[in-house]
């Protein structure tokens, strides 16, 4: 699951090769485009499209990034006639980003990395109510960690 310095893709091999499978995770998780991309799919499914013209990012960087998260097991795609739309596989996902808000927050960095609106997605909501329920407390009217 670490990068590939070469093609930019998250590889699983890494693991065998030594890299834990934390370490692999975060790793996936640290940088700002793949954050992005987890942030608008936790809002509901998009495809590449959609991705490129929200994030304002080529379709070559958005295709890689989305690649990696996809071998992280983290994002996968449905096809729908010549389209693919992509949506996130773990709801444990949203744990970890509400788990950090808060440490960046205790931590004098507050930041948001989870959408405040969102479209419904099955299989994802049923922690949300919880983590929203749980963090109601550290954001303020505007969404904003606080």
């Amino acid at each position: 699951m670490a990068i590939d310095p070469d093609g930019g893709r998250c590889v699983s091999t890494d693991i065998a090769a030594g890299v834990s499978p934390a370490a692999a995770l975060f790793h996936s998780l640290a940088d700002e485009t793949r954050l992005r991309i987890v942030a608008r799919l936790a809002r509901g499914e998009a495809r590449v499209v959609d991705l490129t013209g929200e994030l304002g990012l080529a379709q070559s960087t958005i295709s890689k990034h989305l690649a990696c998260l996809r071998d992280c097991g983290l994002v996968d795609y449905r096809p729908q006639g010549r389209q693919s739309f992509y949506s996130l596989t773990r709801p444990e996902l949203m744990d970890l980003l509400a788990s950090a808000e808060h440490l960046l927050a205790a931590t004098g960095h507050a930041a948001v990395l989870r959408p405040v609106h969102r479209t419904p997605q099955p299989g994802l909501d049923h922690d949300l109510a919880q983590l929203d329920g749980a963090s109601a407390g550290t954001r303020n009217a505007a969404g904003e960690a606080t």
